[in-house]
């Protein structure tokens, strides 16, 4: 069931504030569409999202090369100069992403997207599309 944004405000919000230095908070679908954001603008968490899907097969092609894996990305963490990205698995065909400046807390980060992830995963979920329509 893909939440409308209303749903997930209050969710997406309190990680932002909780940590210090958040500046985008995006939920996306598998597929690279925004879900939902907050204290960012459309545009942007468009752009995000679509880069996040890329970004995800890339990880899932990784884990794919460890000999116990199933194959799946749960967290990827990018250290760029100005800050941290982070895109965490967060639920069937859903991920959390977040960009935070240089100076985040990069363990309370983590750890606050886990909490997050544990507590609404369930909610955080994309059904399968099949040429463009919800299955």
């Amino acid at each position: 069931m893909i939440q409308h944004r209303a749903d997930m405000d209050w969710m997406l919000k309190d990680l932002a504030e909780s940590v210090p230095q958040t500046r985008h908070v995006v939920v996306l679908s598998a597929d690279g569409l925004r879900m939902a954001q907050y204290d960012t603008d459309t545009e942007a968490a468009d752009r995000l999202a679509a880069a996040c899907a890329g970004l995800q097969s890339l990880a899932s092609a990784v884990a794919a090369e460890f000999p116990h894996s199933d194959g799946r990305m749960r967290m990827v963490v990018i250290e760029v100069s100005g800050g941290f990205f982070y895109l965490m698995a967060a639920g069937a065909g859903a991920y959390l992403a977040v960009l935070a400046d240089e100076g985040v807390d990069a363990g309370l980060m983590g750890q606050r997207m886990r909490d997050l992830v544990a507590r609404i995963g369930a909610h955080l979920n994309s059904p399968p599309r099949h040429d463009g329509q919800v299955t």
